[in-house]
């Protein structure tokens, strides 16, 4: 979870619409579309911009960052345990020490969160498992994020879903973090979590106008504070997946691409990234009233 601070609402101009979290390549025989997901969305959050659903429809391929048509729930709650559960007895207090894990209780107290139950997990995974835990206290569910609403798309359609990592690439990121990391990410999201509810109003409204701006100034400069997080979970990734969809570019196929907002902003964003090697990408707007 990013800290966002408060911004004003945005209204789109009648007549001329407004901006939206996709961007397009136009290469020589086929389109590519980059589009920001929200990874969690409430039912009252749909529909989404229709300038989305157009990208969709007209993508006969669709690329996430996982392809959730191949994750099995056994084997994925197989590799959270071997990943992300402490061994040989060992316990997170000890991981957090004292100071940071009295810290963490206390954040956790005021959440209503039974932290206990998180005694033998790695701080990364306690991390998400309290995120997850807040996110459906207050509505929020992947089933109605951007992915698993266009997985179901696709499965109905019959369009083929590609992946551009592994779910095991991802959570070997998260346990390959030194642990003065997996102890700041851990308080920082208990910390948020005090105004999840807020925050989430407002990167979403964000998300749904393109604003780029918010969400350089709120995603980028708190995920920045912590150089080691951005540069594992965020550059890194976006330099591989930038040389994936250069090698796009002129299939035949169209396609639509979804990954976190977060890697789409920015002067590491991809659209950045492919500008320097001279690819162009345009920011798309919802159609106007």
């Amino acid at each position: 979870m990013i800290c966002l601070i408060m911004a004003p609402g945005r209204v789109a101009t009648q007549g001329t619409g407004h901006l939206v979290s996709m961007w397009q390549i136009n290469g020589a025989s086929n389109r590519i579309y980059l589009l920001g997901s929200v990874h969690v969305l409430r039912q009252q959050d749909h529909p989404i911009p229709t300038a989305i659903e157009k990208a969709y429809e007209d993508a006969e391929i669709l690329i996430m960052e996982v392809d959730l048509d191949d994750l099995d729930p056994i084997e994925m709650a197989g590799m959270v345990n071997e990943l992300g559960v402490i061994k040989d007895g060992g316990t997170l207090r000890e991981i957090m020490g004292p100071s940071l894990y009295d810290e963490a209780a206390d954040y956790a107290a005021q959440l209503d969160i039974p932290f206990l139950m998180l005694a033998q997990t790695e701080p990364w995974l306690a991390a998400i498992t309290i995120e997850q835990m807040m996110l459906l206290r207050i509505g929020f569910s992947p089933e109605y994020g951007i992915e698993f609403y266009f997985s179901a798309k696709a499965g109905e359609d019959h369009k083929e879903i590609l992946g551009l990592e592994t779910l095991r690439e991802q959570l070997e990121l998260l346990d390959k973090l030194s642990l003065p990391v997996q102890r700041s990410l851990l308080i920082q999201t208990l910390r948020e979590s005090l105004n999840i509810e807020e925050n989430l109003d407002l990167l979403i409204d964000a998300w749904r106008y393109g604003d780029i701006g918010f969400l350089e100034e709120n995603l980028l400069v708190e995920m920045q504070r912590y150089p080691e997080l951005y540069r594992t979970l965020v550059v890194d990734r976006n330099e591989a997946w930038v040389e994936r969809i250069r090698n796009l570019i002129g299939e035949k196929d169209d396609y639509l691409i979804i990954v976190g907002t977060l890697h789409l902003v920015g002067d590491d964003g991809v659209p950045a990234l492919l500008s320097e090697i001279g690819i162009t990408t345009d920011q798309l707007r919802e159609p106007g009233s």
